[in-house]
């Protein structure tokens, strides 16, 4: 495998900036809870899924790199688009969630106090936690190099990463559905634009080379 596209991955950490700089109160902050999500628990054991994200990304973006060149172009450039996507929203429409007083003890509750402190309750809709988890899910299902022991492991991490957002009060459910769609949008319109790229390339190729 070449190593070399991996220093891409470098830009999800620089853009991650722009995340820490636009996580405070703004003059204007709205709250999306709907009726379903005050109906959803605090459950402090899904805080273990929900800080596995961020190695879970790094991981998926080679195993999917070690299969297709292409798909993880694909994946890293929606990726970064999503988080630059996500960044403008977050500047002209910034949401807060609602958190519960932790009171427990143990480690559980230790991370979960954790990551309270070093992550305002800003930057909310829509959810890069399901953006980013949703991408390299996308791709890794879209390659038929990637065993069903990968897949199953993928999938279940997805879910989980998804059901943590909500469970340790990070997200809501319009957070969840709006990441999912431009998740889905950018994926799709990479997808046709790199295409085009590789016929154009095929093209040219064969009129050099008829």
């Amino acid at each position: 495998m070449e190593y070399r596209p991996l220093l891409w991955i470098l830009l999800i950490p620089l853009l991650n900036i722009c995340y820490m700089v636009l996580n405070h109160e703004g003059p204007r902050v709205y709250n999306l809870m709907t009726d379903i999500d005050a109906q959803i628990p605090f459950v402090p054991a899904f805080i273990v899924p929900y800080l596995s994200w961020y190695p879970f990304i790094i991981i998926m973006l080679i195993v999917i790199l070690a299969n297709s060149r292409e798909t993880y172009y694909r994946t890293l450039i929606a990726l970064c688009l999503g988080l630059i996507t996500s960044y403008f929203i977050y500047y002209f429409y910034q949401t807060t969630v609602s958190r519960p007083l932790i009171t427990g003890e143990g480690i559980l509750y230790s991370l979960v106090r954790f990551t309270y402190i070093t992550d305002n309750p800003f930057n909310c809709f829509p959810s890069i936690h399901v953006l980013t988890t949703y991408l390299v899910w996308r791709g890794a299902l879209e390659r038929n190099g990637i065993n069903i022991v990968m897949r199953f492991f993928t999938s279940f991490m997805f879910v989980a990463i998804v059901l943590s957002t909500l469970f340790v009060k990070q997200h809501y459910l319009l957070d969840i559905a709006a990441a999912i769609l431009i998740a889905e949008v950018l994926y799709f319109i990479i997808g046709k634009c790199l295409a085009v790229r590789l016929k154009s390339g095929k093209m040219i190729s064969n009129e050099l080379n008829p």
